[in-house]
């Protein structure tokens, strides 16, 4: 027998499993969830001021419905992970190994080849799947082919305390394999990353591997298949062998692999200290030779049985805090993404168009004053030319009212166009008022005289008068209307601004990450 592969299966059969107490953990990750679920429901923004069906409520309802949907989605989310932690709970006295990477990668023959081996050492072996949640026990070894042959989550538990979990394709042909496997990445304590010779490292591979390393867990990278076949000569006749590729060419993907996966996780600013050496095996050359001694080290299984080995440490500190780890994730990848990619961004844009609307405000001020104004001036001369033959000054104060008419209709359709988005509330009663110094003639007259305007008036001094003070009343009433607008912008941008920092402190008030 092979002198690793006996210390490997014994001390495999040896892992000793400590508890340790994770409540404090497990109760600062629920009191911050729970603080941040009582942040979303206080987030809820009333558009007053607004007209219901204005863009801005609009965004505001639609932020509304985004976070009061934040608490179901997120527990249904957690819901989706008790199939991983009613598997973790079953086979808690023992070390998971998650056998993962992209289908056709070897994971089955890895765990059938494991199988046989713990087998020759005595050691019990027994294959289950995961069906509605639990594990059956499986009769048959796992079925290996060239094409995608995994269904469903299948395990092999080896000895006392060592379990390989064999999952369906990553990037499966089949979504639902895909997911299945994703569901299931929490439930180990370590994982073994396969990627075969023929593709080593895909980077599609090496996102999800990022994925895993971000989360802390021990992984191992293995390159499979690395074997070639060759012409020989037999007897006389050429033939084709298969036989290990040289050990020169898998040191070459080895430090390819190994690099590109450094690069990889730089960008994704993963810990880089994380990432095992990969190592080259040939599960075939290994079978094909009987598993002597040589064959077996040829085909690289002395240094996988030691980097097994190396990594059982972490991965079994792993699995004392994996609870809480299962937690944090949950936290990290449904609930603190959502608020980086979707409840944060929303408030930020909504703030930004708050604030935009508001910068607005001296323009649509302005063009309310214009055109209000455009749509009164051309109407004096008839309104002058009605009151010239009333033989009553009070003709003048007919004008004035007139005149303050047409100015509230004009504002009153300027501020339906320009300031549609806003319920204005009741402005004060338009006035125009003529000032003291218009010309009336020789000597103005009293509340009694009776004498007509044509004889009395200097009626371009009285237009003028008049532009001048449709011009007042519409710019106040504009800079009225608008400071109202301004002042219910900024109050909705003081709102959604607590929100945000509010937001922010408890993002930043995340728990750090079991036993740290």
């Amino acid at each position: 027998m092979n002198p690793c592969e006996q210390r490997f299966v014994a001390e495999s059969s040896a892992f000793h499993i400590e508890a340790r107490d994770l409540q404090p953990e497990l109760d600062r990750m629920a009191n911050w969830l729970a603080d941040l679920v009582q942040a979303l429901a206080t987030t809820e923004l009333v558009p007053a001021g607004l007209h219901q069906d204005s863009a801005l409520a609009q965004q505001m309802q639609s932020l509304n419905a985004l976070t009061q949907s934040c608490e179901p989605r997120w527990a249904a989310q957690w819901a989706e992970l008790q199939p991983a932690q009613t598997l973790a709970n079953a086979l808690d006295d023992k070390v998971m190994l998650l056998v993962f990477g992209k289908f056709n990668a070897g994971k089955s023959s890895l765990c059938n080849f494991f199988a046989e081996r713990f087998r020759q050492h005595g050691q019990s072996v027994r294959f289950f799947r995961l069906e509605a949640g639990h594990t059956v026990d499986a009769m048959q070894c796992f079925h290996e082919g060239a094409t995608e042959t995994t269904a469903h989550l299948q395990g092999v538990c080896l000895g006392e305390r060592l379990v390989l979990l064999d999952t369906p394709g990553l990037h499966s042909v089949t979504q639902d394999n895909a997911d299945l496997t994703q569901r299931f990445l929490d439930s180990a304590d370590a994982v073994l990353w396969l990627s075969s010779s023929t593709s080593p490292g895909q980077v599609q591979e090496l996102d999800e591997l990022g994925l895993e390393l971000r989360r802390g867990k021990p992984l191992l990278p293995i390159i499979t298949r690395s074997d070639c076949i060759e012409e020989d000569e037999v007897d006389g006749q050429i033939v084709k062998c298969l036989r290990n590729k040289t050990q020169a060419n898998r040191t070459l993907q080895e430090a390819d692999v190994f690099e590109r996966a450094l690069d990889k996780l730089r960008a994704m600013h993963v810990d880089t200290g994380l990432l095992k050496t990969p190592l080259s095996i040939s599960v075939h050359m290994a079978k094909s030779s009987e598993q002597k001694d040589e064959a077996m080290r040829d085909a690289g299984f002395e240094r996988l049985y030691g980097a097994l080995l190396d990594i059982a440490k972490p991965a079994l500190a792993y699995k004392q805090r994996k609870p809480a780890e299962v937690l944090r994730h949950h936290l990290q990848e449904h609930v603190l993404a959502d608020l980086d990619n979707r409840v944060l961004p929303a408030l930020r844009h909504l703030g930004q168009a708050l604030q935009s609307e508001r910068e607005a405000l001296e323009m649509r001020r302005q063009r309310i004053v214009q055109a209000a104004w455009r749509e009164v001036i051309p109407e004096l001369p008839q309104v002058l030319e009605r009151h010239a033959l009333e033989h009553d000054v009070r003709a003048g104060c007919a004008v004035c009212v007139e005149v303050a008419s047409l100015v509230g209709s004009a504002f009153e359709q300027q501020t339906q166009h320009w300031l549609q988005d806003f319920t204005m509330p009741p402005l004060e009663p338009v006035r125009i008022e003529l000032t003291a110094d218009v010309d009336y003639g020789p000597a103005a007259p009293d509340s009694e005289s009776h004498v007509a305007w044509p004889a009395m008036v200097d009626f371009a001094r009285l237009h003028a008068a008049l532009d001048d003070a449709v011009q007042e009343a519409i710019a106040e009433r504009a800079e009225q209307a608008t400071t109202l607008c301004s002042e219910v912008l900024r109050e909705l941008e003081s709102s959604v601004a607590r929100r945000h920092a509010t937001l922010l402190s408890l993002q930043s008030q995340f728990p750090p990450r079991p036993g740290t």
